[in-house]
């Protein structure tokens, strides 16, 4: 169908460098790939693991919304806006780069391994103030159905980025159906199986498969096995500053 758009998890960039192991859905870093730079405003979705003691150096980011959800393990943050934190898996944290900021990551493990994913979202407004946040997340408020876990700063569910965007986290047991209507009927949807797999649209996801959807106002799905799902609802329209 002209509307969708399937993302198997094994057709992804891969990167090994030893201390991090990669896969990218979107064209990133030595992945280049010119048929998929991204899906509406979604620019990057890194789905990364990193070796125990080992973690990304300080390093800049600019007019770039990031959002990072540990899966597994934990993440010491450090950056130049005076934040020195942890997340780990079951929090999820954001930053609005704005008009510039600059930060490491960090495995503090001695023996294992953080798994996250790490997405950016083109903002509707550059060079905002930076900000920093983050929330743990409570895993009973998305049992069979969805949590939302980021939307605009008007809605306030979650917390907010520089976007008409929304996030949201289901667990879906194994026949349950589950519903999702578009909060902006001009936005796309963006479907990533965490674990698990589902049916969406007549088609089979499977862990880590991905899927994206528009011109639909309402979609449905259903889990083929116990499933975690992360679903993004985003603009399809780019910001008139990238000149498209």
């Amino acid at each position: 169908m002209e509307n969708i758009t399937i993302y198997k998890a094994d057709t992804r960039g891969k990167a090994d460098h030893g201390w991090l192991n990669s896969h990218h859905t979107f064209s990133f870093a030595s992945y280049q790939n010119y048929q998929r730079m991204h899906f509406g405003v979604l620019r990057v979705v890194n789905d990364d693991i990193v070796a125990p003691d080992m973690g990304f150096g300080e390093h800049p980011h600019q007019d770039m919304e990031i959002i990072s959800i540990p899966l597994q393990g934990s993440l010491a943050h450090k950056d130049t806006m005076g934040n020195v934190t942890e997340i780990k898996a079951g929090d999820i944290q954001v930053m609005s780069a704005g008009t510039g900021i600059q930060h490491s990551e960090f495995n503090p493990s001695k023996d294992q391994d953080v798994h996250f994913l790490q997405i950016w979202i083109f903002p509707d407004t550059l060079h905002v103030q930076p900000r920093y946040d983050q929330i743990t997340l409570d895993k009973d408020n998305r049992q069979n159905k969805w949590d939302t876990i980021i939307s605009p700063a008007s809605v306030g569910k979650g917390i907010y980025i520089h976007q008409n965007a929304w996030f949201s986290l289901a667990d879906l047991e194994k026949g349950k159906t589950l519903s999702y209507d578009l909060n902006d009927p001009n936005n796309g949807i963006f479907l990533m199986v965490l674990s698990g797999s589902l049916n969406i649209q007549d088609l089979q996801l499977d862990n880590r498969d991905a899927v994206g959807i528009t011109n639909e106002k309402h979609i449905e799905l259903t889990a083929t096995q116990d499933c975690e799902i992360l679903l993004m609802e985003i603009p399809m329209e780019l910001p008139a500053y990238l000149g498209q």
